[in-house]
Protein backbone atom coordinates (compact mmCIF):
# COMPACT_ATOMS: atom_id res chain seq x y z
CA UNK A 1 0.00 0.00 0.00
CA UNK A 2 3.05 2.64 0.85
CA UNK A 3 4.90 1.76 -2.71
CA UNK A 4 0.99 2.33 -4.21
CA UNK A 5 0.92 5.64 -2.60
CA UNK A 6 4.34 6.85 -3.30
CA UNK A 7 4.30 5.71 -7.06
CA UNK A 8 0.90 7.26 -7.31
CA UNK A 9 1.93 10.43 -5.78
CA UNK A 10 5.19 10.67 -8.12
CA UNK A 11 3.13 10.63 -11.05
CA UNK A 12 0.68 13.03 -9.95
CA UNK A 13 2.96 15.13 -9.11
CA UNK A 14 4.86 14.41 -12.62
CA UNK A 15 1.98 15.65 -14.35
CA UNK A 16 0.74 18.77 -11.98
CA UNK A 17 3.93 20.41 -11.32
CA UNK A 18 4.69 20.71 -15.25
CA UNK A 19 1.39 22.07 -16.00
CA UNK A 20 1.52 24.15 -12.69
CA UNK A 21 4.57 26.24 -13.67
CA UNK A 22 4.18 26.27 -17.22
CA UNK A 23 3.95 29.92 -18.41
CA UNK A 24 0.44 29.57 -19.52
CA UNK A 25 -2.73 28.92 -17.32
CA UNK A 26 -3.89 26.68 -20.50
CA UNK A 27 -1.91 23.09 -19.55
CA UNK A 28 -3.21 23.35 -15.90
CA UNK A 29 -6.85 24.20 -16.65
CA UNK A 30 -6.41 20.95 -19.32
CA UNK A 31 -5.17 19.01 -16.54
CA UNK A 32 -7.75 20.38 -14.33
CA UNK A 33 -10.82 19.39 -16.91
CA UNK A 34 -9.41 15.95 -16.47
CA UNK A 35 -9.67 15.76 -12.67
CA UNK A 36 -12.77 17.35 -12.51
CA UNK A 37 -14.76 14.93 -15.08
CA UNK A 38 -13.06 12.36 -12.88
CA UNK A 39 -14.84 13.77 -10.04
CA UNK A 40 -17.80 14.05 -11.75
CA UNK A 41 -18.13 10.49 -12.67
CA UNK A 42 -17.14 9.61 -8.95
CA UNK A 43 -19.73 11.85 -7.83
CA UNK A 44 -22.23 9.78 -10.27
CA UNK A 45 -21.65 6.38 -8.41
CA UNK A 46 -21.85 7.77 -4.60
CA UNK A 47 -25.15 8.92 -6.02
CA UNK A 48 -26.24 5.40 -7.38
CA UNK A 49 -26.15 6.20 -10.97
CA UNK A 50 -24.67 3.39 -13.05
CA UNK A 51 -21.46 3.66 -15.22
CA UNK A 52 -22.74 4.61 -18.47
CA UNK A 53 -24.55 7.74 -16.86
CA UNK A 54 -22.13 8.29 -13.98
CA UNK A 55 -19.91 8.32 -17.19
CA UNK A 56 -22.14 10.93 -18.90
CA UNK A 57 -22.51 12.91 -16.06
CA UNK A 58 -18.31 13.19 -16.26
CA UNK A 59 -18.03 14.10 -19.76
CA UNK A 60 -21.21 16.95 -19.64
CA UNK A 61 -18.98 18.50 -16.19
CA UNK A 62 -16.09 19.07 -18.70
CA UNK A 63 -18.11 20.34 -21.23
CA UNK A 64 -19.82 22.81 -19.14
CA UNK A 65 -16.22 23.66 -18.03
CA UNK A 66 -14.88 23.87 -21.80
CA UNK A 67 -18.10 25.93 -22.79
CA UNK A 68 -17.31 28.88 -19.56
CA UNK A 69 -13.45 28.71 -20.80
CA UNK A 70 -14.51 29.16 -24.54
CA UNK A 71 -17.37 32.02 -23.81
CA UNK A 72 -14.61 33.88 -22.08
CA UNK A 73 -16.03 33.46 -18.29
CA UNK A 74 -12.11 32.54 -16.83
CA UNK A 75 -11.68 36.27 -18.03
CA UNK A 76 -14.69 38.27 -16.68
CA UNK A 77 -15.10 38.86 -12.53
CA UNK A 78 -16.69 36.41 -10.83
CA UNK A 79 -17.17 37.72 -7.51
CA UNK A 80 -21.31 37.19 -7.74
CA UNK A 81 -20.28 33.51 -8.31
CA UNK A 82 -17.82 33.37 -5.74
CA UNK A 83 -20.13 35.03 -3.32
CA UNK A 84 -23.35 32.54 -3.85
CA UNK A 85 -20.52 29.96 -4.08
CA UNK A 86 -19.63 30.71 -0.32
CA UNK A 87 -23.25 31.41 1.45
CA UNK A 88 -23.78 27.55 -0.49
CA UNK A 89 -21.02 25.66 1.33
CA UNK A 90 -21.46 28.16 4.40
CA UNK A 91 -25.27 27.31 5.16
CA UNK A 92 -25.73 23.96 3.20
CA UNK A 93 -22.36 23.05 4.89
CA UNK A 94 -23.92 23.41 8.19
CA UNK A 95 -26.92 22.19 7.27
CA UNK A 96 -25.71 18.56 6.18
CA UNK A 97 -23.75 18.53 8.98
CA UNK A 98 -26.57 18.76 11.29
CA UNK A 99 -29.01 16.18 9.64
CA UNK A 100 -25.77 13.90 9.18
CA UNK A 101 -25.37 10.52 7.60
CA UNK A 102 -29.50 9.63 7.70
CA UNK A 103 -30.19 13.10 6.23
CA UNK A 104 -28.40 12.55 2.91
CA UNK A 105 -30.84 10.00 1.80
CA UNK A 106 -34.10 12.02 2.64
CA UNK A 107 -32.62 15.07 -0.30
CA UNK A 108 -34.08 14.90 -3.71
CA UNK A 109 -31.24 12.58 -5.68
CA UNK A 110 -31.36 15.46 -8.96
CA UNK A 111 -30.63 18.05 -5.89
CA UNK A 112 -28.29 16.17 -4.89
CA UNK A 113 -26.81 15.41 -8.42
CA UNK A 114 -26.47 19.21 -9.41
CA UNK A 115 -25.33 20.33 -6.55
CA UNK A 116 -22.07 18.73 -6.57
CA UNK A 117 -21.80 18.66 -10.01
CA UNK A 118 -22.25 22.53 -9.72
CA UNK A 119 -19.40 22.19 -6.64
CA UNK A 120 -17.16 20.70 -9.01
CA UNK A 121 -18.02 23.05 -12.12
CA UNK A 122 -16.97 26.13 -9.85
CA UNK A 123 -14.32 24.89 -8.12
CA UNK A 124 -12.38 24.27 -11.89
CA UNK A 125 -13.24 27.96 -12.46
CA UNK A 126 -12.01 28.88 -9.43
CA UNK A 127 -8.40 27.12 -9.78
CA UNK A 128 -8.18 28.09 -13.18
CA UNK A 129 -8.47 31.96 -12.60
CA UNK A 130 -6.51 31.43 -9.46
CA UNK A 131 -3.51 30.27 -11.40
CA UNK A 132 -4.21 33.35 -14.14
CA UNK A 133 -3.65 35.63 -11.54
CA UNK A 134 -0.38 34.35 -10.80
CA UNK A 135 1.24 30.69 -8.81
CA UNK A 136 2.02 32.45 -6.01
CA UNK A 137 -1.19 32.99 -5.50
CA UNK A 138 -2.60 29.98 -6.76
CA UNK A 139 -0.25 27.89 -4.54
CA UNK A 140 -0.96 29.78 -1.57
CA UNK A 141 -4.36 28.52 -1.27
CA UNK A 142 -3.04 24.94 -2.17
CA UNK A 143 -0.81 24.90 0.40
CA UNK A 144 -2.92 26.00 3.01
CA UNK A 145 -5.66 23.70 2.96
CA UNK A 146 -2.56 20.95 2.54
CA UNK A 147 -0.99 22.62 5.78
CA UNK A 148 -4.61 22.28 7.27
CA UNK A 149 -4.97 18.29 7.15
CA UNK A 150 -1.19 17.82 8.04
CA UNK A 151 -1.21 20.24 10.92
CA UNK A 152 -4.58 18.51 12.09
CA UNK A 153 -3.56 14.80 11.47
CA UNK A 154 -0.83 14.75 13.49
CA UNK A 155 -2.12 17.01 16.13
CA UNK A 156 -5.21 14.75 16.39
CA UNK A 157 -3.03 12.04 16.68
CA UNK A 158 -0.64 13.60 19.72
CA UNK A 159 -3.93 15.52 21.42
CA UNK A 160 -6.63 14.21 20.55
CA UNK A 161 -9.28 13.91 22.99
CA UNK A 162 -6.80 15.38 25.86
CA UNK A 163 -8.33 18.42 25.64
CA UNK A 164 -11.77 18.28 24.87
CA UNK A 165 -14.50 14.77 26.00
CA UNK A 166 -16.06 14.20 22.43
CA UNK A 167 -14.93 13.53 18.81
CA UNK A 168 -15.68 16.45 16.64
CA UNK A 169 -18.41 14.42 14.23
CA UNK A 170 -17.85 10.41 15.49
CA UNK A 171 -20.88 9.28 13.16
CA UNK A 172 -19.48 11.22 10.19
CA UNK A 173 -15.59 10.62 10.72
CA UNK A 174 -14.56 9.09 13.84
CA UNK A 175 -11.31 9.69 13.59
CA UNK A 176 -11.57 13.03 14.01
CA UNK A 177 -10.89 14.96 17.21
CA UNK A 178 -11.64 18.91 18.08
CA UNK A 179 -7.69 18.79 18.58
CA UNK A 180 -7.26 18.07 15.18
CA UNK A 181 -9.19 21.10 14.07
CA UNK A 182 -6.91 23.46 16.76
CA UNK A 183 -3.67 22.34 15.41
CA UNK A 184 -4.73 22.62 11.39
CA UNK A 185 -5.38 26.54 12.46
CA UNK A 186 -2.40 26.64 14.38
CA UNK A 187 -0.66 25.13 11.66
CA UNK A 188 -2.36 28.20 9.06
CA UNK A 189 -1.77 30.74 10.94
CA UNK A 190 1.81 30.12 11.13
CA UNK A 191 2.22 29.57 7.29
CA UNK A 192 0.01 32.84 6.25
CA UNK A 193 2.12 35.08 8.19
CA UNK A 194 5.48 33.50 7.25
CA UNK A 195 4.53 33.65 3.67
CA UNK A 196 3.23 37.44 4.09
CA UNK A 197 7.20 37.75 5.03
CA UNK A 198 8.74 35.80 2.32
CA UNK A 199 6.67 37.66 -0.02
CA UNK A 200 7.88 40.70 1.07
CA UNK A 201 11.83 39.47 1.30
CA UNK A 202 11.21 37.84 -2.06
CA UNK A 203 9.77 41.11 -3.72
CA UNK A 204 6.85 38.96 -5.03
CA UNK A 205 5.58 40.21 -8.13
CA UNK A 206 2.49 38.35 -8.03
CA UNK A 207 0.91 38.85 -4.05
CA UNK A 208 -0.36 35.69 -2.43
CA UNK A 209 -3.70 35.52 -0.65
CA UNK A 210 -2.14 36.04 2.36
CA UNK A 211 -0.59 38.91 1.53
CA UNK A 212 -3.38 40.53 -0.49
CA UNK A 213 -5.16 39.94 3.12
CA UNK A 214 -2.54 41.23 4.95
CA UNK A 215 -2.35 44.45 3.40
CA UNK A 216 -6.15 45.20 4.34
CA UNK A 217 -4.97 44.16 7.69
CA UNK A 218 -3.52 42.05 9.77
CA UNK A 219 -6.88 40.99 11.49
CA UNK A 220 -8.56 40.69 7.93
CA UNK A 221 -5.89 38.13 7.04
CA UNK A 222 -6.47 35.75 10.55
CA UNK A 223 -10.04 35.65 10.22
CA UNK A 224 -9.64 35.00 6.77
CA UNK A 225 -7.53 31.96 7.10
CA UNK A 226 -9.05 30.47 9.95
CA UNK A 227 -12.10 30.62 8.47
CA UNK A 228 -10.63 28.89 5.17
CA UNK A 229 -9.20 26.42 7.39
CA UNK A 230 -12.64 25.24 9.05
CA UNK A 231 -14.55 25.57 5.69
CA UNK A 232 -11.74 23.02 4.46
CA UNK A 233 -12.50 20.75 7.65
CA UNK A 234 -16.72 21.24 6.71
CA UNK A 235 -15.79 20.10 2.64
CA UNK A 236 -13.72 16.94 4.28
CA UNK A 237 -16.83 16.03 6.39
CA UNK A 238 -18.75 16.58 3.75
CA UNK A 239 -17.40 13.88 1.35
CA UNK A 240 -17.23 11.55 4.19
CA UNK A 241 -20.86 12.05 4.96
CA UNK A 242 -21.72 10.90 1.54
CA UNK A 243 -19.86 7.77 1.57
CA UNK A 244 -20.66 6.65 4.65
CA UNK A 245 -24.38 7.31 3.26
CA UNK A 246 -23.65 5.29 0.14
CA UNK A 247 -21.50 2.87 2.14
CA UNK A 248 -18.21 3.40 0.14
CA UNK A 249 -15.09 3.54 1.99
CA UNK A 250 -13.18 5.59 -1.23
CA UNK A 251 -14.76 8.13 -3.75
CA UNK A 252 -13.10 5.57 -6.50
CA UNK A 253 -10.49 3.53 -6.54
CA UNK A 254 -8.70 5.65 -9.84
CA UNK A 255 -6.18 6.38 -7.37
CA UNK A 256 -4.11 3.65 -6.30
CA UNK A 257 -3.19 4.10 -2.40
CA UNK A 258 -4.78 7.46 -2.43
CA UNK A 259 -8.54 6.60 -2.95
CA UNK A 260 -10.20 8.83 -5.60
CA UNK A 261 -10.25 12.26 -7.06
CA UNK A 262 -13.01 13.32 -5.00
CA UNK A 263 -11.24 12.27 -1.56
CA UNK A 264 -8.17 14.23 -2.71
CA UNK A 265 -10.14 17.94 -3.71
CA UNK A 266 -12.78 17.28 -0.94
CA UNK A 267 -11.40 20.11 1.14
CA UNK A 268 -10.23 22.68 -1.81
CA UNK A 269 -13.61 22.46 -3.23
CA UNK A 270 -15.10 25.28 -0.95
CA UNK A 271 -11.94 26.63 0.03
CA UNK A 272 -11.43 27.89 -3.50
CA UNK A 273 -14.35 29.58 -4.11
CA UNK A 274 -14.10 31.11 -0.65
CA UNK A 275 -10.62 31.94 -1.35
CA UNK A 276 -11.31 33.93 -4.46
CA UNK A 277 -14.00 35.84 -2.84
CA UNK A 278 -12.23 36.85 0.49
CA UNK A 279 -9.50 38.00 -2.10
CA UNK A 280 -11.14 40.11 -4.66
CA UNK A 281 -14.35 40.89 -2.62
Amino acid sequence: MLKQRILTAIVLLAILLPALFYPSHVPFACVMLVLIGAGAWEWGRLNGYGQRLSVFLGVETVALCALSWWLGLLDRSLLLMWLLASAAWVLGGAALLRVAVPGWPRIPRGLRLVSGLLALWVAWLAAVQARMVGINFLLSILVLVWVADVFAYFAGRAFGLKFTRSKLAPAISPGKSWEGVWGGMAGVVVLAFAWVWADRAAGATVASLYTRLYERGWWLLLIGVLFLAAISVVGDLVESLIKRSAGAKDSSSLLPGHGGVLDRVDALLPALPIAMMLAFL
